[in-house]
């Protein structure tokens, strides 16, 4: 199986370019953006050694499907996905910080609560509740927008305001948006069976305007559980059944590996890799009710990615 690993392009009135964990970014004109969704793969903030196949075409295709449905409640960066591994849209300047929306007490959440925190990003938590609990009502616990190879940092909206990352005006429209595009996001997932847990969205700013940028609701920035289980799940004490990339985290931590200083990534197998790329299409289908049909993997797939960027572009 073939996979997508980077890209190195250079396209007229190209202006920068940034790599990513997971995407290659092209500026154009200063005012564009060319984001490649390669099958390159991230977890414990290590690009894992292998691609895995079609993974780039799931996460775009994802992200694309819900930018185009949440496009009236927020502007987004979109305009066009030319490629179905590329999206192409505006050049934002994004806030230094994101925006994570929690549904249920899971995850980092809960190990913090576990070990007895009561307040999580300025947010207090109710006393006696459960791992996987749902909250009374969806919570924001922000996060500082790292410097590659840096850990984002949990952050209260008070010290975002004191450090002045984003104005009061812009925040309280972040903070909107956030919790409107959640709603929608878990409307969704119901229609689909699934519960969304929780979830990250990143902002930037064009024109004095605010815009939803990068990935939304993807396995890669979200969790999601079965809704048919949860109840039973919940009441017995027994872990959910989740579509995320969590999975994948398990298999490197049964492994031995964490992300921490002198641990190796466990080998990679072509069998580990197909697994993965099988349970990521399992993802895509079961989030957005489409058959998963991946695209060509033909040596010419570098052709027939810069063929369809360029035509966009020669229409911006």
């Amino acid at each position: 199986m073939k996979s997508l690993i980077a890209t190195d392009f250079f396209f007229q009135k190209q202006t920068d370019f940034y790599r990513g964990k997971v995407r290659d970014v092209y500026t154009i004109d200063g005012k564009y953006l060319v984001m490649v969704a390669t099958d390159r793969i991230s977890a414990f903030d290590v690009v894992l050694p292998k691609g895995i196949p079609f993974k780039g075409q799931m996460l775009n295709q994802i992200a694309a499907k819900f930018l185009d449905a949440t496009e009236d409640i927020c502007p987004s960066w979109k305009i066009a996905s030319p490629d179905p591994m590329v999206t192409v849209g505006y050049r934002c300047e994004p806030f230094a910080v994101e925006m994570i929306v929690r549904g249920y007490l899971c995850g980092s959440a809960w190990r913090a609560y576990k070990g007895g925190v009561r307040e999580l990003c300025g947010v207090k938590l109710p006393e006696g509740m459960c791992e996987n609990q749902k909250f009374p009502a969806p919570i924001i616990t922000p996060t500082t927008k790292a410097e590659q190879g840096l850990h984002d940092e949990d952050i209260s909206r008070e010290e975002i305001l004191a450090r002045r990352l984003v104005n009061p005006a812009d925040y309280e429209q972040l903070e909107k948006y956030a919790l409107a595009l959640f709603q929608r996001g878990t409307e969704m997932a119901a229609q689909r069976g699934l519960i969304l847990v929780d979830t990250k969205y990143e902002f930037g700013k064009r024109n004095g305007e605010v815009y939803l940028i990068d990935e939304i609701h993807t396995p890669d920035s979200s969790r999601y559980f079965y809704a048919e289980s949860y109840g039973e799940r919940f009441k017995k004490g027994e872990p959910q059944r989740q579509l995320s990339k969590e999975f994948v985290r398990e298999w490197l931590a049964e492994n031995g590996f964490q992300g921490k200083v002198g641990q190796r990534v466990p080998e990679m197998t072509d069998e580990i890799v197909e697994r993965i790329s099988r349970r990521y299409m399992e993802l895509f289908e079961n989030i957005t009710g489409d058959k998963f049909r991946g695209a060509d993997y033909s040596d010419n797939i570098y052709e027939r990615i810069e063929h369809n960027v360029k035509n966009l572009l020669s229409r911006l």
